[in-house]
C-alpha cells in the first residue's frame, strides 16, 4: 500500500513538472470538459510565438587537434549499435543526467544533419583547385626570380580571396544555422525520475519517451505500455524476457509479419497508439501500435498516449538510414563544371599567350632570367611567363563566385528558406517548371466550413452542435476536421448555449476507417444520445429517413464533390431511438490569398506551376478553377495505368496542368519524363517518400512542416508556406545569378585585355607592363569585384542558363576593344610632343592608370543598366581608382625607362613622375573608352540570334527513343535453366501483376 502510494506520489509529480512546460494550453487544465471546450471556442488564437533558443553545450577537442571535426561529439564505429542493457530503463526513472553524457558521447546527437565544417579545412580549400595552384606557381616563380614585391602581393591576393571566401561563406552559414534552430522538434522524456521537456536532438538511446496525440515521434521508439497503466511495465519486461518482440527495423515487414503470425502475442490486446505511416509507407490509414512494436522516427501521433524507449538515434533509425541513401554522393553539380570549363579554357590562352611571348623573344634574344645589356628587368622571358601568368589567371573567380553565392544564400534565409547546398541556387534561377503540391503550398491549410446542408425540419444550430459533440476535445491535439468544426461555432451562437447545458461525455470513439465514422455517447438531462460524423454514405446508412430525404442527401453530397468540397454527414440517436439525419458539412481548403497573383507572376517568370496532390480529381479541378490554372488535371492512374507510354506519356505530363490522387513514386515519374524532355525541373515536398523525387529534381524543395528526411533530400528547405515565397526565392536565385554571370564576363574580358595587349606590345616593342604594376592591377580589380555579391541586380523574365558560347563571344569583343584602347593611348606617347602628356610623364605609369580605370569601370558595363549599382560596388571601385591615381601621380614601382623598338623620341621622367593636367586627361579617356564599350555591349545584347546562342532547347523530343525506353520497360530478365540443367536468361514481357506492384 505504501509503495502504491509513493508511486502515485511520483506520477503526481511527473505530471506536475510536465505542465510546466504546456504554454499555451495551461488555462484549460483542471476545468470542465464542456467549459474548458466553450473557452477554447471563445480564445483560440492561431499561434505564432517563435520556439525558444536553446543551444546544448557541445564537446569540446583539444587545442592540438585542429583536423578534427566538432560539434557532434565523437561518435563511435558501433554507434548503430546499442547494447540491449541500455534499453531496459525504467519508466518512473529513466536515465540519469550522467548518463544521458555518457551515451551521447557514443551515439552523438540524435538528428540527420551533417557533421559541421572544420573551419581551418574550409579555409585551406580555398587554396585548391587548378586556377589556384597557378597563382600559386606564379608565387614560387617571383619568388625564384627574386621579386619580393610581386612575391609578397601575390601571396596577398591569394589570402585576401581565401579570407573573403571564409568569412562570407561563415556569415552565410551562421544565418542559415540560426535559422534551422526554429524548426527544432521537442519531445518529453523522463530522467531523473520526473518527466522534461528538452530538444528532440538531445535525446540518447535508452531514453523513456512519452508519445501522445499530436506530437512527432522524436526517435525509433519501442512501445512500453499506457501512459495511464504503468503497472503494464512488468508485462513489457517479461514479454522481453521471453523474447516476443520483433526485431524488424523496417516498417515495410509489419504488413507481412501480419498475414504469418496472427496469433503473436505481440498484437493482443488494445493498441496502444496509432501512428500516421504515410509518408514513410505510403499508407494512408494509421496503422496501430501495441506493446514491444516500434514507433518510427518522425511518424506522427494520431491515438493514445504510451511510453516507449528510443532505440538509436535519428541517424541510425530506418528514416535516417534512408535518408542517407539519397544524401551519401557529394554532387559538385553543374555550376562546378561550369567554372573548371572557364578556368580550364582560361588557362590554355595563357599558355598559349606565354608561348607566343616566348617566340617573339627569342627574336629578339632575350635571356630566360636575366636581362641584357641596359633592358629593364621585366624583360626576360621568366618575367614575361609571371606576368602572363597573373594577368590570365583570374584568382578571384571561385572565391567571388563562391562569395555571392554565399551572400546570396544568407538572404534567402532572411526570406525563411534555407539553402542546403550553395550550387542549388544556380539550379533554382534556371528551373522552368514548378511541380507543386496542393494543401499548404497553393492552398492555406486551413479547412472552412462553407453554408451546410440543413435536411428538411432540422435546426441547423442543433446540427452544428451534434457536429461538435461527435469530435475530440482533447484541446491539446485537435484533427484539423475537429478543430475547424469546433471553431466554425463561433458563428453559431444558439449552438454554444447548447453545448452549455450540462452535457457529459460517456465514451468518444475516434475516426474508424472500417466503419468511417467518429461516434460521441453523451447524457444531457437524463437523456442518452450517440452523436456521429464521418462519410455521407456511412451517415446516411445509419439512418431510416425517407426515399425523398435520401435522394436530397446524396444529390448534395455529389454536387459538393463536383464543387470540390470535403462532405461529412451529421447524425445523432437518442435513448436508442431510430437515428435522425441533420444534414452535411461542407469543407474546403481555401486557395492563399496571393497564390492566383503569384502563379501569375510564376508564368511571366518563365515557369509554369504544375499541381500535384493526394485529394480527388474534383477537389483539384475547382482548386485549378479557383486559382486560374488551368482545369487539364488527370487521375494518377491515368498517368501510370492508363495505356500511355512512350511519347505520349510524356506528351500527357507536358501537357498537363497537374495530376490528383498523387502518391510519392508518382512524382518521381513526372520528374524524370520532364527532365527526359529537357526542363530543369523543382519539386516541393514534405515526407519520407518524397525523398527520391527531391533529389532527383534539378532542384528539390521541402515545403513548410516536412519531415526531417525529406528536409535532408532537398536542396532548399522553406519555412514559411506558400507559393508565393517559392517564386520570391527563384527572383532572387536569378539576380545572384546575374551577378556572377556579370563577374564572369568581366573577368574574362579583363584576361583578355592584358593577355592580347602586353603580348602583342611585347613581340611589336619589346615592352611590357613592369610585373611589380601588373600585380597591383590584378589586386586592385579583385578588391573592387569582391563588392559585386552585394550589387544591385535585376531578375531576368525567363529561366537563366550560363550561354557559355554567348559569354565568351561578349567577352573577346569587350578584350578586343579593351586592348584597342590600350593600343591608341600607348601609341600617342610615341609622338614627339608626348601625345596624351601635358607637361610630364611616365609611360609606366599612363598605361597603368589606363589600365586600371577602364578595366574597373568596366563591370558596370556588364552588370547592364537595369539597375543602378550599389553603394558597396560603387564606393569599392571608386576606393581602387583612387589608389591607382595615387601611384601614377608619385610614379610608385614605375622602374626604369624601356627601351622600346622604335625608340621614343619624347623625354620621359625618370622618377615616373605624372603631372596632375595629364592624369586629368587619362581619366577622361578612359571615361570615354568605357562609353564606347558600353554602347557595343548594348548593342550585342539587342541582337537575336546572339541571345540565344548557346540556350538549351527545353522542349527537345525523340519519340524513337521514348518509345524504346518504354517497350524496354515492359520486359523484364527471367532465370530459368534449360534441360540440360545450364543457366539462361531471356528477355520476356513483364507481368501484370509486377506492374501493378510498381
Amino acid at each position: 500500500m505504501a509503495r502504491g502510494h509513493s508511486e502515485e506520489i511520483e506520477r503526481n509529480a511527473s505530471v506536475a513538472t510536465r505542465s510546466k512546460s504546456i504554454v499555451s494550453l495551461t488555462a484549460f487544465e483542471g476545468m470542465d470538459e464542456y467549459a474548458a471546450l466553450q473557452k477554447y471556442i471563445q480564445f483560440y488564437r492561431d499561434p505564432r510565438a517563435a520556439q525558444l533558443e536553446h543551444k546544448p553545450v557541445e564537446e569540446k577537442k583539444p587545442w592540438w587537434k585542429f583536423w578534427a571535426s566538432s560539434g557532434k561529439g565523437p561518435a563511435v564505429a558501433d554507434a548503430s549499435v546499442v547494447p540491449d542493457d541500455m534499453l531496459n530503463s525504467d519508466i518512473r526513472q529513466g536515465i540519469t543526467t550522467s548518463e544521458v553524457e555518457s551515451r551521447r558521447k557514443r551515439f552523438g546527437f540524435n538528428e540527420l544533419a551533417t557533421e559541421k565544417t572544420n573551419l581551418l579545412k574550409q579555409f585551406l580549400s580555398y587554396f585548391q583547385g587548378p586556377i589556384l595552384y597557378i597563382m600559386e606557381l606564379a608565387a614560387l616563380l617571383a619568388a625564384g626570380l627574386g621579386d619580393w614585391v610581386d612575391f609578397g602581393v601575390i601571396c596577398g591576393i591569394l589570402l585576401l580571396n581565401a579570407f573573403v571566401g571564409w568569412y562570407q561563406e561563415k556569415q552565410a552559414a551562421d544565418v542559415v544555422a540560426s535559422l534551422r534552430g526554429d524548426i527544432a522538434m521537442k519531445a518529453t522524456v523522463v530522467r531523473d525520475g520526473g518527466e522534461q521537456t528538452i530538444l528532440a536532438r538531445e535525446i540518447v538511446p535508452g531514453d523513456i519517451i512519452i508519445i501522445e496525440e499530436g506530437q512527432t515521434c522524436p526517435a525509433d521508439v519501442r512501445l512500453i505500455c499506457n501512459y495511464d497503466t504503468p503497472e503494464d511495465f512488468e508485462r513489457y519486461l517479461q514479454m522481453k524476457e521471453e523474447d516476443l518482440f520483433d526485431d524488424s527495423s523496417d516498417p515495410e515487414d509489419e504488413k507481412d509479419d501480419e498475414n504469418i503470425d496472427e496469433e503473436r502475442p505481440i498484437s493482443q490486446g488494445h493498441s496502444l497508439v496509432a501512428t500516421d505511416q504515410s509518408a514513410i509507407t505510403g499508407e494512408s490509414l494509421a496503422v496501430d501500435k501495441y506493446m514491444g512494436e516500434v514507433a518510427y522516427y518522425t511518424t506522427g501521433c494520431k491515438r493514445g498516449k504510451a511510453y516507449g524507449i528510443a532505440l538509436t538515434t535519428a541517424r541510425h533509425s530506418f528514416v535516417g538510414r534512408t535518408a542517407s541513401l539519397v544524401q551519401g554522393a557529394k554532387d559538385q553539380g553543374h555550376f562546378k563544371a561550369i567554372m573548371n570549363s572557364i578556368g580550364t579554357a582560361l588557362l590554355v590562352l595563357v599558355m598559349f599567350f606565354i608561348l607566343a611571348a616566348w617566340i617573339g623573344g627569342f627574336f629578339r634574344h632575350l635571356g630566360i632570367a636575366t636581362h641584357r645589356g641596359g633592358t629593364e628587368s621585366s624583360v626576360t622571358l621568366l618575367h614575361y611567363a609571371l606576368i602572363l601568368l597573373i594577368v590570365g589567371v583570374p584568382v578571384g573567380l571561385p572565391v567571388v563566385t563562391t562569395t555571392t553565392l554565399a551572400v546570396g544564400a544568407a538572404y534567402l534565409a532572411k526570406e525563411r528558406a534555407i539553402v542546403q547546398k550553395l550550387t542549388a541556387i544556380e539550379s533554382l534561377a534556371g528551373v522552368d517548371v514548378l511541380c507543386s503540391d496542393k494543401t499548404g503550398t497553393l492552398t492555406a491549410n486551413q479547412l472552412s466550413i462553407r453554408e451546410p446542408y440543413v435536411a428538411e425540419g432540422q435546426d441547423v444550430n442543433w446540427m452544428m452542435a451534434v457536429a461538435a459533440l461527435a469530435s475530440s476535445h482533447n484541446l491539446k491535439s485537435l484533427d484539423p476536421i475537429d478543430k475547424v468544426t469546433l471553431l466554425t461555432i463561433r458563428r453559431y451562437p444558439k449552438a454554444r448555449e447548447i453545448l452549455n447545458q450540462g452535457w457529459k461525455t460517456e465514451k468518444f470513439t475516434p475516426f474508424d476507417p472500417v466503419s468511417k465514422r467518429i461516434t460521441t455517447i453523451c447524457h444531457m438531462g437524463g437523456d442518452k444520445y450517440v452523436c456521429a460524423k464521418g462519410a455521407p454514405k456511412a451517415i446516411l446508412n445509419l439512418s431510416n429517413c425517407d426515399e425523398e430525404t435520401a435522394r436530397l442527401f446524396r444529390d448534395k453530397a455529389a454536387d459538393f464533390a463536383r464543387r470540390g468540397f470535403r462532405s461529412l454527414g451529421v447524425a445523432y440517436q437518442k435513448n436508442g431511438g431510430d437515428w435522425i439525419l441533420l444534414g452535411l458539412l461542407s469543407m474546403f481548403d481555401p486557395p492563399r490569398e496571393d497564390t492566383a497573383q503569384t502563379i501569375v507572376e510564376a508564368q511571366q517568370l518563365g515557369v509554369p506551376v504544375k499541381m500535384l496532390t493526394g485529394d480527388a480529381i474534383a477537389i483539384a479541378k475547382e482548386t485549378c478553377k479557383m486559382l486560374a490554372l488551368g482545369t487539364k488535371v488527370y487521375n494518377s492512374t491515368k498517368l501510370i495505368h492508363g495505356g500511355l507510354s512512350g511519347t505520349t506519356q510524356h506528351d500527357l505530363v507536358e501537357r498537363a496542368d497537374g495530376f490528383a490522387e498523387v502518391f510519392p513514386e508518382h512524382k518521381y515519374q513526372v520528374v524524370e519524363m520532364l527532365q527526359q524532355r529537357g526542363h530543369l525541373t523543382a519539386m516541393t515536398g514534405d515526407g519520407v517518400n518524397d525523398a527520391p523525387s527531391l533529389k532527383k529534381a534539378d532542384c528539390g524543395i521541402a515545403v513548410e512542416g516536412s519531415t526531417e528526411a525529406a528536409q535532408a533530400a532537398a536542396d532548399i528547405v522553406f519555412l514559411a508556406p506558400g507559393l508565393s515565397t517559392i517564386v520570391l526565392a527563384i527572383k532572387i536565385a536569378r539576380q545572384i545569378f546575374q551577378r556572377m554571370k556579370a563577374y564572369i564576363q568581366y573577368r574574362i574580358a579583363l584576361c583578355l585585355h592584358l593577355e592580347l595587349y602586353l603580348v602583342t606590345s611585347m613581340i611589336i616593342i619589346n615592352e611590357t607592363i613592369r610585373a611589380e604594376l601588373i600585380v597591383f592591377i590584378a589586386l586592385f580589380a579583385d578588391l573592387a569585384t569582391v563588392a559585386v555579391a552585394y550589387d544591385n541586380a535585376y531578375s531576368e523574365a525567363r529561366p537563366v542558363e550560363w550561354q557559355l558560347p554567348k559569354i565568351w563571344f561578349i567577352s573577346v569583343v569587350l578584350g578586343v576593344l579593351l586592348a584597342l584602347g590600350t593600343w591608341v593611348i600607348r601609341g600617342t606617347l610615341f609622338l614627339p610632343n608626348g601625345g596624351i602628356i601635358q607637361n610630364f610623364g611616365s609611360i609606366q605609369e599612363i598605361l597603368f592608370l589606363e589600365v586600371a580605370l577602364t578595366e574597373n569601370w568596366l563591370i558596370f558595363v556588364t552588370r547592364g543598366g537595369k539597375t543602378w549599382p550599389s553603394f558597396q560596388l560603387v564606393f569599392a571601385i571608386f576606393a581602387v581608382d583612387v589608389m591607382a591615381t595615387i601611384f601614377c601621380l608619385f610614379g610608385w614601382l614605375s622602374g626604369g625607362l624601356y627601351q622600346t623598338d622604335p625608340a621614343s623620341t619624347y623625354n620621359f621622367r625618370a622618377d615616373g613622375w605624372v603631372d596632375v593636367v595629364t592624369v586629368v586627361v587619362v581619366w577622361a579617356y578612359s571615361i570615354g573608352v568605357t562609353i564606347v564599350i558600353a554602347m557595343v555591349y548594348y548593342l550585342l545584347n539587342q541582337i537575336t540570334w546572339l541571345n540565344d546562342l548557346g540556350r538549351k532547347d527545353r522542349t527537345r523530343k525523340n519519340p524513337a527513343i521514348e518509345n524504346m525506353l518504354a517497350a524496354l520497360g515492359k520486359l523484364s530478365l527471367e532465370h530459368g535453366k534449360d534441360k540440360h540443367g545450364v543457366d539462361r536468361y531471356v528477355l520476356a514481357t513483364r507481368a501484370v501483376e509486377d506492374e501493378d506492384d510498381e
